[in-house]
């Protein structure tokens, strides 16, 4: 669709007009032939004497360039633009960032898996959580691994295939083997700080209790609430165990509960499946549209145009000049 950007500049079209109105046309003064019976001649004619001068007279083809020129640099002042149909483009506005246990005990082989086969805790985790990941079209996702220390091991991206792939690369023990869960969250918070979104979501998985965190995992979800990090923990493993073996429930209970969040456990992949699928559904992908129509600026068009004309009417008025003086 054509369009103007400043279709109000077309209403200085009659300003030429204007300009010959208020300023009179250049008289120029020529020799005379003095004449004994000039007014007898001037009345046999018909017309009226005035002064000596010359009111030089231009030809229609000069006349109709000028006026279309004008015409043209008018509307190329007004800025035409081609106006193509809307695109519309949908971007979720949310931020998940997952924390992923990788402490010692996650190399233990005692989760069932979907054949209720006993196998490696991080071998299951690293399934659902590819799972989940590729299901995220339009979030973006941050991952952080933690052990001893925590780690951000991929910050916010949509990059999907980056986030699978380091999810599969993940091993035990490779941020040491103990369990700082309390500093996780704070390295969540502290990584939040560059998002944007209204929708933060952290999703904290452990086996393990905290050992060795210089913030208590408590402390640290009372910030997240006030970051606006909502928090949803997920435990696996043996409640009953016992030193950093033993899942602490409550603790991962009152995290979540403090920071808006909701606690899981599961006790086989099966479980742990659907506890995603369900923190999902828990919170929806908060979907912004946006949408804008490309415009393709058309300005040199009228500007070629008037620039061809002046040429074309200068090169035919010189071709007429020698052509009547030949």
């Amino acid at each position: 669709m054509f369009e103007l950007s400043y279709p109000w500049l077309l209403a200085l079209l009659p300003v030429p007009l204007l300009v010959r109105w208020l300023m009179p046309p250049h008289r120029e003064r020529v020799r005379a032939l003095r004449i004994p019976f000039f007014a007898q001649f001037v009345e046999a004619s018909g017309q009226t004497a005035g002064e000596g001068s010359v009111i030089l007279r231009r030809e229609v083809l000069q006349v109709g360039t000028v006026s279309l020129v004008w015409l043209l640099l008018l509307i190329a002042l007004a800025r035409p633009e081609w106006v193509g149909a809307p695109i519309v483009r949908e971007e979720a506005a949310r931020d998940i960032m997952l924390a992923i246990d990788l402490s010692g005990s996650m190399d233990t082989v005692d989760f069932p898996d979907q054949e209720g086969k006993a196998a490696r805790r991080l071998e299951v985790v690293q399934r659902v959580v590819d799972e989940f990941i590729a299901a995220r079209d339009g979030d973006r996702i941050g991952l952080i691994v933690f052990g001893t220390r925590p780690y951000v091991q991929l910050p916010f991206t949509r990059d999907l295939d980056t986030a699978r792939k380091l999810v599969g690369l993940m091993q035990v023990a490779m941020a040491g083997p103990h369990t700082a869960i309390g500093d996780a969250i704070g390295l969540a918070i502290k990584t939040f700080e560059s998002s944007k979104v209204d929708q933060r979501l952290m999703i904290l998985l452990t086996d393990g209790n905290d050992t060795g965190s210089k913030m208590t995992p408590i402390n640290a979800a009372d910030i997240a609430h006030q970051k606006d990090v909502e928090i949803f923990t997920i435990g696996v493993g043996d409640p009953a165990a016992a030193g950093e073996d033993r899942v602490d429930f409550d603790t991962l209970r009152a995290v979540a509960k403090r920071s808006g969040g909701q606690f899981f456990s599961a006790d086989d992949e099966v479980a742990l499946s659907a506890v995603y699928r369900r923190i999902d559904a828990l919170r929806p992908q908060d979907v912004r549209t946006q949408s804008y129509r490309p415009r393709r600026s058309l300005v040199h068009l009228p500007v070629g145009v008037s620039v061809v004309l002046g040429v074309l009417a200068y090169a035919a008025l010189l071709l007429r000049q020698r052509t009547g003086g030949a």
